[in-house]
């Protein structure tokens, strides 16, 4: 039976009714959220607003104190919930990497006992696949850098950044926030700001009438505010708890009133706040709040309820320097490390064979010119550091296109030839024959 998108998701998300709600992977601190907004409203509408509808009565404004906590609270709870539960705007992932990005690099190096050998030595060449981790693209006519994601396998759109707690690239990411247990980004910052502004505007609401109260209870009983406190304490409890709940909810909306007036998001003011960077993004103060809350919201790109299709054959790739995984080979990983360095060893080879060649055809042509020379002018030749090991005929086989075609150094490559080195003197096999 064909599985649907969300139950083979690759994110860290978690789903409920069937994929239409879509939370982050730490959602239970939800629970904690909603308990700190709901247990003080109840509090408030049972200790204090009940006991003021007496106050207003005349006006019937007593029962309207009431109304507005319970109605702001569920207001409330609604923006916590379309911030939550909803898609912040993440970027399906490819399947594959996008092709059309892939170059191919002959002059790549291999590291042989140390020592750096070029890959085309002996005039082979032997392309390795190479992948741009970075792009420039233009936004609003100044170049923006995007980098390429390993995970999604896909070059991140401006603003776009992946998140490590959900394991989803986001559009316009803005931070992950564990009190609502999601990432907030594109799709829906527009409501986690109104959830924290109204949260902030809740908290003075039941404040102010909590104050109210105390400053009520204190002309009727001609007291002090001690003893108004000692009458209701659930009023002293809920202006401390809204008192300290304030630095945090309303130092956080005027914070998002400075990054929306800036057009940035809190990632990039972050990161980006010591390296005295251009925003390309800001378009005036009027013009970024009317993008923010005035623009048509996107759809979601990702369909969590449509039936997974499968995916068709890929025709196998050409030949290149990519890894072989190691499930793949059936053994350990070590052996594709060892047929690499056994390839250059076999081009170092090859090259030095044919330097050895030509150095031999010198001295024989030289010596039927003029005198021998003697084993120091070879050796001075060839140099101490680039004596020639012996070349075996067997032919060294290859990892290199296991998976598409077959590359090795044929037996006719290297032929019959034996070259030895001597302590005075060079042999080919040809000269003696």
């Amino acid at each position: 039976m064909a599985k649907r998108v969300y139950e083979v998701w690759k994110g860290s998300n978690k789903f409920i009714l069937g994929g239409r709600l879509i939370f982050g992977p730490d959602a239970k601190s939800l629970l904690v959220t909603l308990l700190l907004i709901i247990a003080p409203v109840v509090i408030f509408c049972v200790f204090v607003a009940w006991h003021l509808r007496h106050e207003f009565s005349s006006y019937n404004a007593g029962y309207a104190i009431l109304v507005v906590a319970i109605v702001f609270t569920i207001y409330v709870l609604v923006l916590l919930f379309l911030t939550s539960a909803r898609d912040p705007g993440i970027i399906p992932r490819n399947a594959h990497p996008p092709e059309e990005e892939f170059r191919y690099d002959p002059s790549v190096s291999i590291d042989v006992g140390g020592r750096q050998v070029a890959a085309n030595a002996g005039g082979r060449q032997t392309p390795s696949l190479q992948f741009p981790r970075t792009k420039e693209v233009i936004v609003n006519g100044l170049p923006v850098r995007v980098k390429y994601c390993d995970t999604c396998m896909l070059y991140r759109p401006p603003r776009c950044s992946h998140c490590s707690i959900c394991n989803n690239c986001v559009e316009r990411f803005d931070h992950h926030c564990p009190w609502v247990g999601q990432c907030i980004g594109q799709c829906n910052y527009r409501y986690f700001f109104l959830f924290v502004s109204s949260a902030t505007l809740l908290c003075i609401y039941v404040f102010s009438l909590s104050a109210l109260y105390i400053k009520i209870l204190m002309d009727d009983y001609h007291g002090t505010v001690w003893k108004a406190m000692k009458e209701s304490p659930a009023s002293v409890i809920l202006m401390a708890y809204c008192f300290i709940s304030l630095w945090f909810v309303g130092g956080l909306t005027g914070f998002h009133l400075y990054l929306i007036g800036t057009n940035q998001t809190t990632y990039e003011n972050f990161r980006y706040r010591a390296d005295n960077r251009i925003n390309v993004y800001n378009r005036g103060c009027l013009n970024n709040f009317l993008e923010v809350f005035c623009t048509e919201l996107k759809p979601s790109r990702n369909n969590f309820r449509a039936f997974v299709e499968e995916e068709l054959q890929r025709p196998p790739p050409l030949p290149t320097a990519r890894e072989i995984e190691p499930d793949e080979l059936g053994g350990d990983p070590r052996s594709k490390v060892e047929d690499d360095l056994d390839i250059g060893e076999d081009l170092l080879k090859i090259s030095q064979r044919r330097n050895i060649e030509e150095i031999d055809e010198d001295i024989r042509s030289r010596g039927s010119n003029g005198p021998p020379h003697n084993a120091s002018e070879v050796d001075s030749a060839l140099g101490s550091d680039h004596r020639a090991p012996t070349i075996r005929s067997d032919a060294r086989h290859s990892s290199w296109g296991r998976r598409s075609g077959s590359w090795e150094i044929a037996p006719e490559v290297i032929g019959n030839t034996n070259v030895t080195e001597g302590r005075g003197h060079v042999t080919s096999k040809d000269a003696v024959q």
